[in-house]
């Protein structure tokens, strides 16, 4: 085994004393060894007294033994779906250590410490166990009420072997842990005389509830809960009060026998359903349960006994599974609403596209989890603010403002001061601006052209010159995303469909009138993309021997391919003009990681296969007039039906003037995100060069 990491750093102490082991000494006492030593230091907190076996004694111990390093390394080699390989393999390892001779000077040392007239538990504790950013929980052995000095250190080395357990094994394989990146301490430690025992998580672990504790309890030793053995009595404590309790009917107890080793007691029928805690002890608990999470700084899952002194803290790892929540200086609650649903992409984002989205964002942007989020404590802070707020997002997703809504209502923010202004990532709503479809096409020139100038002056760029370019573009296209005047435009659109929406539902009991006027309208990219690609169905659908290829596509530089084939160079032609035009787009486009469909476009083989084998020609054309058709028949018989009301002529002539702003200006919505941050993130001059994109 000489070649596990480390294994010639041998010297050192073989054991230390819980009080003698600080936080930063997890590489020689294991996340468990050095936790149960923090929690030993805090104050109120008591822990049953013990020791640990440093790794340096588990390195000493196997250093040289035969088979050891071949067999880790096959293990290293295994396929972590192949469960009986594992097993066997797995098997022989941990045979190969539990049968290990330890040494008389070393075993002198590892036993020193214990009172033989006492019990122990000996426990595992990984170096990469209870860790904050990895949970090895449960994958390596305890063993309770160990007595005599021979059985203490047999189950010291076979905590040692369970380093190699199959589920320890199957983890690390799985999430790229090494093998020999681990190694086993173990703690040794006073068995406590355990009347109930159980779980404290500090956060709700169903709800994620960082305000509320959970408490599973249950007679004699916690085994029979962490095995699932028995049902556990639960509580829910918010602050200090019990806000729900269910008493279970406890069958058996898991206590410790007077020669060592444990046994289920039967409980009788009476006795199983008393309380395992009472009231008074469940809130004590969650006191000690707040301070141990206020000491470590995060949300615990803590293993407690009750004993007849009181309670003791066997255990406290961090809660893993928790979303983690955005790093804040300022007191109090916060609200904060996530960009990846504003942009329907909830998935995590690599670094760089962490990184690039906050230089090209007007807000201060917090995140947790690789995913960002907007802080809108402030904005929502005044009455004016909130509501006007409530109204812009519910204008372009209800189901997010019902939520924000909700979560106000519950007083989850103090309430709103007087007055106050609405914000908006340009600052203050701008002022309305007149109907005109040349101020949209302005706007569009205006991208056209920057975009012309990007794509001239980038190509001559390399090295550090590019990315200093790229930095220095960066504030272009920021300057064009947030124009003032772009700004007017997309707001026109949405107050337009604000005020049909709201206006319609009070004079004819309409609902979401504006989903039908606003069909078909102008410089709608998103909509133009998906006519775009019907068009390209309508190329290849002549060439059989194209579409037939294009089925048995896996390898995305299928385009080189293409000319052998009958009418593949115009397929070709086809499929490079809808990616010149619309290849910078993907799923997940935020993330500027995420590959292009000009870098990927077999991503949009199976849509345009689809198209071909769904659709007749001129399918595009046909939805087009459909849709503006549509939109037509809609705003007259609006009109008409408005003309009947009470002052029916004022309402069809504000209706009509509203219908024209909204298809004047709601197709620009998407424009400067598509063509402004898409378009110039990745560069697509770049992509079908297979040249490296930005």
């Amino acid at each position: 085994m000489a070649e596990i990491e480390g294994i010639g750093e041998t010297a050192g102490p073989l054991v230390l004393d819980f009080s003698a082991i600080g936080r930063e000494q997890v590489p020689v006492v294991g996340g468990k060894g050095a936790q149960l030593a923090e929690l030993s230091r805090i104050e109120g907190v008591r822990v049953p007294a013990g020791y640990c076996v440093t790794t340096h004694a588990f390195r000493r111990v196997l250093a040289d033994m035969a088979g050891l390093t071949a067999g880790i390394d096959h293990l290293s080699e295994l396929d972590p779906d192949d469960r009986d390989a594992i097993a066997a393999g797995s098997a022989r390892v941990r045979e190969i250590i539990a049968g290990a001779p330890v040494p008389d000077e070393v075993a002198a040392a590892l036993l020193a410490p214990l009172d033989e007239q006492a019990a122990y538990a000996v426990r595992s504790s990984a170096t990469a166990e209870d860790l904050p950013t990895a949970s090895f929980a449960g994958q390596q052995d305890t063993y309770l009420n160990v007595t005599g000095r021979a059985a203490i250190l047999d189950h010291i080395r076979r905590c040692w072997a369970s380093l190699f357990t199959d589920r320890a094994v199957t983890y690390r394989l799985r999430n790229g842990f090494g093998h020999r990146r681990v190694e086993m301490a173990v703690v040794v430690q006073r068995m406590a005389d355990s009347a109930a025992s159980g779980i404290l998580f500090t956060a709700d672990p169903i709800t994620s509830d960082r305000k509320v504790t959970s408490i599973d309890a249950g007679f004699g030793l916690g085994e029979a809960l962490v095995s699932g053995l028995v049902n556990a009595d639960r509580y829910r404590v918010r602050e200090n009060e019990i806000v729900e309790k269910t008493v279970s009917a406890k069958q058996l107890a898991i206590r410790p026998m007077p020669g060592g080793g444990t046994r289920e007691d039967t409980l009788a029928p009476e006795a199983g359903q008393l309380p395992a805690l009472t009231d008074e002890q469940v809130l004590r608990l969650e006191g000690l349960g707040r301070r141990i999470e206020a000491h470590f700084g995060r949300p615990q899952d803590i293993e407690w006994c009750l004993d007849g002194e009181g309670f003791q803290i066997v255990q406290s790892r961090p809660i893993t599974t928790l979303f983690p929540i955005p790093p804040s200086t300022s007191d109090g609650n916060r609200v904060y609403l996530s960009v990846g649903h504003q942009q329907m992409m909830t998935d995590a984002m690599r670094p760089l596209g962490l990184s690039v989205w906050q230089l090209t964002t007007p807000w201060p942007m917090a995140e947790a989890g690789s995913r960002l989020f907007v802080d809108l404590t402030a904005r929502v802070a005044t009455k004016v603010g909130r509501a006007g707020f409530l109204d812009m997002v519910g204008a372009s997703d209800p189901m997010t403002r019902d939520a924000l809504q909700t979560v106000l209502d519950r007083g989850f923010l103090p309430e709103p001061s007087d007055g106050g202004e609405v914000l908006s990532p340009f600052g203050v709503t701008p002022e309305p601006i007149e109907i005109d479809p040349a101020f949209v096409q302005a706007l569009i020139a205006e991208n056209q052209q920057s975009v012309a100038t990007l794509t001239h002056e980038i190509r001559e760029k390399r090295g550090v010159a590019l990315f200093e370019f790229i930095r220095t573009d960066l504030q272009e296209m920021k300057r064009l995303l947030f124009n003032p005047q772009s700004h007017q435009a997309i707001m026109a659109g949405m107050g337009a469909t604000t005020w049909l929406n709201e206006h319609m539902r009070e004079w004819l009991g309409e609902e979401n009138t504006a989903d039908a006027l606003s069909q078909s309208a102008p410089d709608n990219v998103s909509s133009e993309m998906g006519l775009a690609l019907l068009d390209v169905a309508d190329a290849l659908r002549p060439h059989p021997e194209v579409v037939k290829f294009l089925h048995t596509v896996t390898d995305d530089g299928f385009l080189d391919d293409l000319p052998a084939l009958p009418g593949g160079r115009e397929s070709r032609t086809a499929i490079v003009a809808y990616l010149d035009a619309y290849g910078m787009r993907c799923t997940g486009e935020i993330d500027i990681t995420r590959p292009r469909w000009s870098e990927q476009p077999t991503a949009l083989l199976p849509v345009l296969l689809g198209n071909i084998e769904n659709f007749a020609p001129g399918e595009s054309r046909r939805r087009f007039e459909h849709g503006r058709e549509t939109a037509r028949q809609k705003e007259q018989d609006l009109l008409e039906r408005l003309r009947n009301l009470p002052d029916g002529a004022r309402k069809a002539e504000e209706t009509k003037t509203e219908i024209a702003r909204l298809r004047t200006f709601i197709g620009y919505r998407e424009y400067p995100e598509a063509y402004s941050r898409h378009l110039r993130l990745p560069f697509p001059a770049c992509q079908h060069e297979r040249r490296p994109v930005y």
